[in-house]
């Protein structure tokens, strides 16, 4: 425990940035659909769905494979928390702490590497009091990307000791790590895995036992996406089949959301959103006191690489042309490259490289203390002062707008599952489905009797499956008022049964007779195979863990 008094202290420090969390009720942010999703998440699990693709009460009642496209792993932890008590109000926050709270874990353990103990307390509260992170937090809601936004230090710890040639463990960290991020939020893995790149080929460049370091590197590589393949898999591959594609253009589109360079210094806060120009609701901020030390940094690393300390320089360089990069990136100067490469729309934000920006500014400041080294009284002052300004300046971000007194069965009524905040969130609706326009046109039951006359019995309903029992009289027609997607089937007396899709809804007919009728959301072969390959990584890596435990006892 002694050897980490460090890592306390900053669980400590960071009290600020989630005490509005301790609050009464919740807060207005962008994305006001988190305690829905964990809720529908934990109700999916609960009714034995696993990996949760399909949610039965979003998408307007008809349901959609939300989590089969949106990356599921903070909805897994704030579904934990539900199911085993917490009210789902209660389940979300506990979601949000626990992401807070592993950005400053994460850094701290990458920065100490590198400066020290008291160099790994500044850097991880410079990550977890960063201007963008409160953006992410108390103004968009962005819970995917903060959630990425802590497993990142991670991945480049990982990496940075696979590159030292330490294999097993640190294939295991660093795969787990990028796997945490792809699940967390795709496209800050896209962002993250650019960087990696990079910073993997510069070292290529360099490195005296290149085999070596490619084997290492790609161990990493192919177990990180083994792991994660349940979900990015059916993901690329069945994205077509949505509305996703409606999400790249309009206001989303990147040409209307480059930054200025001055916003990067000093732009006002707000809760609203990004525009065109400068009359941004919302700000751009890397925090001044990020810039400063961050520009500080370049004269460290100036400072040993006379004194001939490589790590120490090239380590400071790395995070220096990190930071260059990304800002790079998210100025208009960089167009040229948004242009050239497609994907990148799917960004739909340059302001999303603040995430790249944000961590290696954060980064580079616990390098301060390098000054210091030789005196630990000016080390601990030093650091003492540093964290006193940061915490100064910054907590007025880590507040919300508002505070709205409500509670979790404000949230989980089905008046606003089905229609409120079904229409914050819509993309992932089959390709063809027609969006309602009105709470008239939401499917407030899931199996109706359009024709004829029938009586339906013994309805038990899930997420991904129905199970009910039908007596007809005349012939009947019946609707099962979920959006069709590929591989939903109708079983009738255990024979699977022909059905039509009308309006992007399942309709079929029957005869007078009793039947006893099962509909399900089966796997494609895609996400079949998605699941094999990663219970298979699974596998694996209990495998090297065991392996490894061996090793050290």
């Amino acid at each position: 425990m002694k050897r980490y008094w460090g890592l306390l202290l900053v669980l400590l420090l960071s009290f600020w940035a989630i005490a509005p969390f301790f609050q009464p009720g919740f807060f207005p942010i962008h994305d006001n659909t988190q305690v829905v999703r964990v809720q529908q998440m934990s109700q999916a699990l609960r009714e034995g769905q696993f990996p949760v693709r399909w949610v039965g009460d979003l998408g307007y009642g008809f349901g959609y494979p939300i989590f089969n496209f949106y990356a599921p792993l903070a909805y897994y932890i704030g579904a934990f928390f539900s199911l085993i008590g917490f009210n789902v109000l209660v389940a979300t926050k506990l979601m949000l702490i626990v992401g807070i709270l592993l950005s400053g874990i994460s850094m701290y353990f990458l920065a100490r590497e590198f400066w020290g103990e008291v160099g790994g307390i500044l850097s991880a509260l410079f990550y977890v009091y960063a201007p963008y992170h409160a953006v992410d937090i108390y103004v968009r809601g962005a819970v995917g990307e903060f959630w990425a936004i802590a497993f990142l230090p991670l991945v480049f710890y990982g990496l940075y000791k696979l590159i030292q040639r330490k294999k097993w463990p640190w294939v295991i960290v660093s795969s787990l790590a990028y796997a945490a991020v792809i699940l967390s939020h795709n496209l800050t893995a896209i962002i993250t895995a650019l960087f990696v790149f990079l910073i993997g080929l510069v070292v290529f460049i360099f490195s005296k036992k290149k085999k070596e370091l490619v084997i290492n590197c790609l161990l990493f590589i192919v177990l990180a996406l083994g792991l994660s393949a349940f979900y990015w898999l059916p993901a690329l591959s069945e994205m077509s089949l949505t509305k996703v594609f409606g999400q790249i253009g309009g206001g989303a589109d990147w040409r209307d959301h480059f930054v200025f360079l001055d916003q990067l210094w000093a732009s006002p806060w707000g809760f609203g959103g990004s525009t065109l120009g400068r009359l941004d609701g919302m700000s751009f901020m890397i925090g001044k006191i990020h810039i400063i030390f961050t520009a500080f940094s370049l004269l460290t690393a100036v400072w040993f690489w006379k004194e001939r300390k490589k790590k120490i320089f090239f380590s400071l360089l790395i995070s220096l042309s990190l930071f260059i990069l990304s800002v790079f990136f998210t100025n208009q100067l960089s167009s040229f490259i948004w242009e050239k490469i497609s994907f990148l729309a799917f960004l739909q934000y340059p302001w999303r490289f603040l995430i790249i920006a944000t961590f290696a500014a954060s980064f580079a400041a616990g390098s301060a203390v390098m000054w210091f080294k030789k005196n630990t009284r000016l080390v601990y002052l030093g650091g003492g002062v540093i964290i006193l300004t940061l915490l100064f300046l910054n907590i007025k971000y880590f507040e919300p707008q508002a505070f709205l007194d409500v509670s979790a069965a404000d949230y989980v009524n089905k008046e606003n599952i089905k229609w409120q905040t079904s229409k914050i969130s819509d993309e992932y609706l089959p390709k063809d489905f027609p969006t309602p326009q009105n709470r008239n046109e939401v499917a407030w039951e899931k199996v109706a009797i359009l024709e004829g006359e029938a009586e339906i019995k013994n309805l038990i309903l899930k997420s991904h499956q129905y199970v009910f029992d039908v007596e007809v009289e005349t012939k009947t027609e019946v609707l099962i008022n979920t959006a069709y997607f590929p591989e939903w089937k109708i079983l009738v007396n255990d024979q699977e049964k022909d059905f039509i899709v009308e309006n992007g809804k399942m309709k079929f007919s029957l005869q007078p007779g009793n039947y006893h009728v099962f509909v399900r959301l089966e796997n494609t072969l895609v996400r079949t195979i998605a699941n094999l390959i990663s219970l298979v990584s699974w596998l694996v890596l209990v495998g090297l863990v065991l392996a490894y435990v061996r090793i050290i006892l």
